[in-house]
């Protein structure tokens, strides 16, 4: 499962794909691996968890970005994360607006939420940017939705 937008592929992890990642390309977080044993476990959640975040133009992984689980009450949550190395170029945006638009693509989902801490400026603004509301402040953290239109 693939979506490509005009710098980047967002793959849907699977066991095949992570089997081929050196390393040194790209490190394998205990959130990708807890996520393949629950893909193991029930294949429908692919494309509700995590996807690599891959530059078209050098097939590099910049990071990964995805959801919290399949829709629960027609909502999901976002996550995402870019490497240092690869910041400040937009790619983020591009990304969560690539998953946001897969997401909407769906009857069952009506909203999708996020939260950051709120002194994560660069996350606020790809938020910000994917006209997603401020909803809550709970101690550090910002809550945020965005409803399908």
């Amino acid at each position: 499962m693939e979506i490509e937008t005009k710098r980047l592929k967002l793959i849907a992890c699977n066991p095949e794909f992570v089997s081929k990642i050196s390393p040194r390309e790209y490190e394998i977080g205990n959130h990708i691996k807890e996520y393949l044993g629950e893909l193991k476990n029930d294949s429908s959640i692919q494309g509700w968890g995590i996807w690599f975040v891959v530059n078209k133009n050098n097939n590099n992984i910049i990071g990964d970005i995805g959801f919290k689980g399949k829709p629960i009450n027609n909502m999901v949550e976002i996550g995402y994360g870019i490497t240092p190395s690869s910041q400040k170029s937009g790619y983020a945006t591009e990304a969560v607006k690539a998953i946001i638009d897969w997401a909407f693509s769906f009857n069952q989902v009506e909203k999708i939420i996020a939260e950051c801490l709120d002194d994560n400026i660069p996350s606020i603004k790809v938020l910000e940017k994917m006209k997603m509301k401020r909803v809550e402040q709970n101690n550090n953290m910002l809550k945020w939705e965005l409803i399908k239109m």
